[in-house]
């Protein structure tokens, strides 16, 4: 167990009972006009083909140092998204000291997405109401739209009717996120756009223009789309030990490249785990291995996880039969898959 986790785990609600609202509420409305726009339209078009061209001129010009500082700072920027806004601040499955929380807010502002703010009452509508009209990037709509097509149309009016809805009093209890959202504006433009280029072409002697390219153009592309993943991939793809009902999957390859955010059935199932995943092996979940970390060090405290038993339990009532086990013999092995085996070179009864 971590450090500094509560000693006493949080028990999943009675198992006739749903985990959200997405299982109690199903909008099944007429579908409504989303007005495209076009501002967004063109400046998602612009950085993607920026980012798509121009490593052709950089190939061969790019230093060793900025691909170094892009993967760092692209990490950095990762964690603020990851262990801040989605795993502090929306589910509030930790609790932070203010350092840390200083931190985080430096490193969501490298990632270079919404405000705290308008990320929290977003994700918490996705959960409460997964994959229906209320859900921003709804994943019924299809891969592109889940993936980045929500973002370039006005929001379905069931999204904005729920997210006034969320009490969102938490964040600004938070003197830290109440500034931050003051200066959101110019914490993201120097912290992802500017400074990462500027220190590359100040500190080794980078070209200027390779700088902007590499740093402010194809690493925020590539941040932008890991995270994305998450509500396309994530969505669509892989498989389900403990929810068959809904769309979020198991995907490794999404936890590789989104420090560990691909476990989305467990993370749907269990929202409130610190580790958005059963295990948190720390080789695919990079943000519980930091977590941990602050832990250690006591800046990161009150970490919420899910018991064994009860894990065990909605793994049996609502998965899908594909909850990993360690062998033959394993009580989470199915009588089917005993039954299918074949045994080779049995012993033979004398």
């Amino acid at each position: 167990m971590a450090p500094n986790s509560k000693s006493a785990l949080l028990e999943e609600p009675k198992f006739d009972q749903p985990i959200t609202a997405v299982y109690e509420e199903k909008i099944t409305k007429p579908k409504v006009e989303q007005p495209i726009i076009w501002r967004n339209v063109i400046a998602i078009s612009l950085f993607h083909l920026v980012a798509l061209v121009t490593p052709f001129y950089c190939w061969s010009r790019c230093k060793y140092n900025t691909i170094f500082w892009g993967i760092m700072i692209g990490s950095l920027g990762g964690f603020g998204v990851t262990g801040g806004v989605h795993r502090l601040w929306a589910h509030r499955s930790y609790s932070a000291k203010w350092p840390l929380r200083l931190i985080l807010l430096l490193c969501y502002s490298i990632a270079g997405q919404n405000s705290v703010l308008n990320w929290v009452r977003d994700h918490r509508v996705h959960h409460k109401f997964s994959d229906t009209d209320a859900d921003p990037h709804n994943a019924n709509r299809g891969f592109f739209f889940s993936h980045i097509g929500w973002l370039m149309c006005k929001k379905h009016p069931e999204v904005i009717a729920k997210g006034n809805q969320l009490d969102l009093s938490d964040l600004f209890a938070d003197p830290l996120v109440r500034y931050y959202q003051k200066a959101f504006i110019y914490f993201r433009f120097f912290l992802c756009f500017i400074i990462p280029p500027c220190m590359a072409t100040y500190l080794w002697g980078e070209d200027i223009i390779v700088s902007f390219i590499t740093l402010s153009f194809i690493r925020y592309v590539l941040s932008l789309n890991f995270t994305f993943l998450v509500n396309s991939a994530a969505h669509l793809y892989g498989y389900k030990p403990y929810d068959t009902r809904i769309f979020p999957s198991q995907n490794k390859w999404v936890s590789l490249v989104a420090m560990g955010e691909g476990w989305h059935n467990y993370h749907h199932v269990f929202p409130w785990d610190y580790k958005t995943a059963e295990l948190g092996h720390y080789s695919t979940n990079w943000t519980t291995l930091v977590i941990d970390w602050f832990a250690w060090m006591g800046w990161a405290y009150d970490l919420k996880t899910v018991s064994p038993a009860v894990v065990t339990a909605r793994v049996k009532r609502t998965g899908d039969g594909t909850h990993d086990v360690w062998g033959w013999g394993d009580k989470d092995m199915s009588l089917e898959d005993k039954v299918e085996a074949t045994v080779l070179n049995g012993k033979k009864v004398e």
